[in-house]
């Protein structure tokens, strides 16, 4: 019973889980949503599209919504507020 136990409980586990090419996908889906979001204000602001200050003008604006699931941190739990995939990871996404 206890074998059996372990072994429904590690195929949930791995059920649960994506690999790192999931998880870098689904941010880059993301960050995608947000520029189509927030890069036209961006620009308007003066910023030139696809620039790195447009990119972090389109982060910051994100962040200020509170609708952000992008984690810039390498460490993903940190970088996004603690809603990211885990601490070493590198991928950090939230909601």
């Amino acid at each position: 019973m206890r074998k059996l136990m372990l072994t429904a409980a590690s195929a949930l586990c791995l059920l649960g889980c994506a690999t790192p090419q999931e998880r870098a996908m689904q941010q880059q889906a993301e960050m995608e949503r947000l520029m189509a979001e927030f890069g036209p204000a961006c620009s308007q602001l003066g910023y030139a599209m696809n620039s790195d200050p447009w990119r972090d003008c389109v982060l910051q604006s994100a962040q200020r919504s509170g609708r952000s699931g992008v984690s810039t941190s390498i460490f993903g739990g940190i970088g996004s507020g603690g809603r990211g995939s885990g601490i070493g990871i590198g991928i950090g996404i939230g909601r």
